[in-house]
């Protein structure tokens, strides 16, 4: 049985989704951010981390496209060949790197960071989100999904920033990306995620 470990209201909600959208048994392990118990686990002290037998997997990422391969039958996972993994890989980073990066950077700055470092990035944030939304309705093109047609792993990660924007009023002003984060986030595996410890904390604040 995989152990999902993280805490409430943070990138768990992404690993619990991947989890039930595979149906395979797992144990919700809450632990705080940098506890004593995150660093045994992982030396940055970051959740979240899933645990399968003797191998620990730390980022969000990483986890997801791990689970999609490990359970390739389900087709979760790239498209076939060299060319799909890039393709995926491209998503994956694209959704980290770029369509997350304007979210993380503004709660760092409102909540994280020593008061003596804070900022105001919200205009900033806010202008850089905007410019990935323009870039995300593009990639999509008029596909349903990421990679086409099929629901993927790369779907649960931008779903879950998605929804994450939303809750933090970040405006999605894109008609197509808007529809596709409806359609993704309506799927009966995100419900049961968010019942299970994957729901964003009150106000729509999200942890690391």
């Amino acid at each position: 049985m995989y152990q999902a470990v993280g805490a409430r209201g943070s990138r768990i909600s992404r690993v619990l989704w991947m989890l039930e959208e595979l149906g395979v048994p797992y144990e919700f392990v809450e632990i705080g951010r940098r506890s004593p118990e995150a660093y045994a686990l992982n030396p940055s002290g970051k959740v979240p981390i899933l645990i399968d037998g003797d191998l620990k997997i730390t980022d969000s990422a990483a986890i997801c496209v791990y689970l999609a391969d490990k359970h390739a039958d389900m087709g979760f996972g790239a498209n076939p060949g060299l060319a799909g993994r890039a393709e995926m890989d491209g998503w994956m980073h694209f959704a980290q790197s770029e369509f997350e990066a304007p979210l993380w950077n503004k709660l760092r700055h409102r909540f994280l960071l020593p008061p003596e470092l804070r900022v105001d990035v919200g205009p900033a944030a806010a202008y850089d989100f905007a410019n990935e939304v323009k870039a995300l309705d593009g990639r999509l093109g008029d596909g349903d999904y990421a990679l086409g047609s099929r629901f993927s792993a790369v779907d649960v990660m931008l779903g879950d920033i998605g929804a994450w924007a939303r809750g933090g009023r970040f405006t999605i002003g894109s008609d197509r990306v808007n529809a596709y984060l409806d359609r993704v986030l309506s799927r009966p595996a995100r419900a049961r995620a968010q019942a299970n410890g994957g729901a964003l904390a009150k106000g729509g604040l999200r942890q690391p």
